[in-house]
């Protein structure tokens, strides 16, 4: 639920919801961030693990180097023509295909260790909502710190403050 023009709003369409919710960002740092003292990061979000790569119960990265990320087409182009369309300059860490060969890296299969103990896997299997936007391995949020360092490092202009 979100509140959008005054009315809150309970069911929308996911494209939807996004492009509203860029808008609405876009907007708010083209009114109110000054490009000469400040340098605007969007990181990508984190891809879905769905069909042939389904994260629930994986233990080791993905290795195929065909790997074509489940991340939907329309919602990767709403992100990327809002910020091409911004007055502010956005820096565009695009995370999501790199954290697509992750998929092993997620809480779910962590957290319920203790559980597959007492059920059987396909229980669990029914159970399993892997939670693909949380991470908990090293390596992965490291390397998207790492990425925003090398960005900053680069940037010439390093008086400007950072919003993120």
């Amino acid at each position: 639920m979100f509140q959008y023009k005054g009315k809150l709003v309970e069911e929308m369409e996911i494209e939807s919801a996004l492009r509203k919710g860029m808008r609405t960002w876009a907007r708010w740092i083209d009114h109110h961030v000054d490009a000469s003292k400040t340098t605007v990061f969007f990181r990508s979000i984190s891809p879905q693990h769905q069909g042939k790569q389904w994260c629930y119960n994986i233990t080791q990265p993905n290795m195929d180097e065909t790997y074509v990320s489940a991340f939907p087409k329309p919602m990767k182009e709403i992100i990327e023509i809002t910020i091409r369309s911004m007055m502010i300059p956005v820096r565009y860490l695009n995370i999501t295909k790199l954290s697509g060969y992750r998929r092993d890296a997620h809480p779910a299969l962590y957290a319920r260790k203790q559980e597959k103990l007492l059920k059987t896997e396909q229980q669990l299997q029914e159970e399993s909502h892997p939670d693909c936007s949380h991470w908990c391995l090293p390596g992965l949020p490291d390397t998207w710190n790492r990425l925003l360092y090398a960005s900053l490092v680069l940037d010439t202009s390093n008086s400007k403050h950072l919003v993120v």
